[in-house]
């Protein structure tokens, strides 16, 4: 799996988890639902750091229990 797409299962399991929608997870988050939406179909080839950050506060989750999971054990490298 790839970081791309192992980020936006991960935030697809978060908002399942707790019930939400992704318009909803951007109102908590102050991350426009489009923004989101490029991340989770994989449309952004580099999700920022800064969206994460605030989807995480949205989550109220910090970015070191977003990345601690076990989607994230076997990434591909990616080397271009």
């Amino acid at each position: 799996m790839r970081i791309k797409q192992a980020v936006a299962q991960r935030i697809i399991n978060l908002c399942n988890e707790r019930n939400i929608a992704v318009n909803a997870l951007g109102n908590l988050s102050g991350v426009n639902p489009s923004t989101i939406y490029s991340m989770l179909n994989t449309k952004s080839q580099n999700p920022g750091v800064v969206s994460l950050q605030k989807i995480c506060d949205g989550l109220e989750i910090s970015i070191r229990d977003f990345f601690n999971d076990e989607l994230f054990d076997n990434i591909e490298q990616e080397i271009i």
